[in-house]
């Protein structure tokens, strides 16, 4: 049985550095036997589909072949149709009231854990505001996260020390669930 998944590959293609054609990423995955292999946008989003593994190997596997046909490492966090579905159903705060510059949900490679989080006050940083999800965090960031303050707190080491994380805009969100989604069987 195959599943259909979708590969984040943190911080490529962003401000000149760690460059990654996604022609050539579509290519890599291909060789690593994947099938179905699409990309979304230049920012690190491949959709595919694999019979074997989990999503820790897969992410393990990916990582390591970018890192030998590119030079550089890049931490990469793989997810099903599924869980993304989940983690958009999930969002506490109102997706389809708000811009999607305003919102993001940041992807962990495993949960964060709630202690990482606890000495922020909250209150200092209205209107924006962050809750956690299963291996996510979301964000409301009403001027857009370029302008985040809290974005930037978050952004500290601390908060993510041991773990992958990556952040996408709401539309990204969106659109991996739509690009993940089981296709009817072509006959």
């Amino acid at each position: 049985m195959t599943t259909t998944y979708a590969a984040l590959l943190r911080g490529i293609n962003v401000g000149g550095g760690k460059k990654v054609p996604m022609a050539e990423l579509r290519a890599l995955m291909e060789e690593l036997g994947h099938g179905g292999v699409r990309t979304h946008l230049q920012s690190g989003q491949a959709v595919f589909t694999s019979g074997r593994g989990d999503e820790e190997s897969l992410a393990a596997e990916l990582s390591a072949a970018v890192e030998k046909r590119f030079g550089f490492a890049v931490g990469v966090i793989v997810r099903d149709h599924a869980y993304l579905k989940a983690v958009a159903d999930a969002c506490p705060f109102p997706a389809a009231d708000l811009e999607p510059r305003q919102l993001h949900v940041t992807y962990f490679s495993a949960p964060p854990g709630e202690e990482r989080f606890t000495e922020i006050d909250r209150d200092a940083f209205l209107p924006e505001e962050f809750r956690l999800g299963d291996r996510v965090l979301y964000l409301y960031a009403p001027d857009g996260l370029g302008r985040s303050k809290l974005a930037e707190h978050l952004a500290r080491p601390r908060f993510t020390k041991g773990l992958t994380a990556t952040t996408r805009n709401w539309n990204t969100v969106a659109r991996l669930v739509e690009l993940t989604a089981p296709r009817p069987q072509e006959g």
